[in-house]
């Protein structure tokens, strides 16, 4: 199966040309379809957006001064994780590096539990993201872990008279007819 044009109806859109009114099709083929401005010469413009400027911004994202001194630092109490002291990363490794940076919170989770006989319940991530005020860029801006870790407690007289009830509760409930 193949993604494209419908057979029998405009099997190339390119070389439709209007019925009604014929000369609404340009007949010179040499215009890019893709130009902002077919009269402009190509050459003149940039494709690569982090050199345009964006309109209603101050800079283009390649001499933005705003990404080039934005820092990242933790602001969590585990000591043995990266950014503990602020550091400049570039935006296009940010995300990768928040998410390995939130990847350690979460593995910290699991040793964590693991040490003091725990099970992690709950772990999640969010990533977020901001826009450069500056040129327009969407950066990551930060991240945030979750985590819950339930332990089981049985000097907990809460924990023990739970444990009753649920006994009472299920006593008879698994019965071998068969027997």
């Amino acid at each position: 199966m193949t993604i494209g044009n419908i057979p029998g109806y405009y099997p190339n859109y390119a070389s439709y040309t209007n019925p009604i009114r014929p000369s609404a099709r340009p007949a010179d083929d040499s215009i890019d379809p893709n130009a902002v401005n077919p009269s402009e010469k190509a050459d003149e413009h940039s494709t690569d957006p982090d050199k345009i400027k964006k309109p209603g911004k101050r800079s283009s994202p390649e001499d933005c001064e705003t990404c080039d001194n934005r820092k990242y630092q933790d602001g969590s109490d585990e000591g043995n994780v990266s950014f503990k002291s602020a550091s400049h990363i570039s935006p296009e490794s940010a995300g990768a590096k928040v998410r390995a940076h939130e990847g350690e919170h979460v593995s910290n989770a699991y040793k964590k539990a693991a040490q003091k006989d725990g099970k992690v319940v709950n772990a999640s991530v969010s990533i977020h993201t901001s826009i450069c005020p500056e040129c327009g860029r969407t950066y990551v801006s930060g991240g945030v872990t979750h985590t819950q870790i339930k332990y089981a407690n049985e000097d907990n007289p809460y924990t023990k008279n739970q444990k009753q009830l649920d006994a009472a509760k299920f006593k008879g409930a698994n019965i071998d007819y068969a027997a």
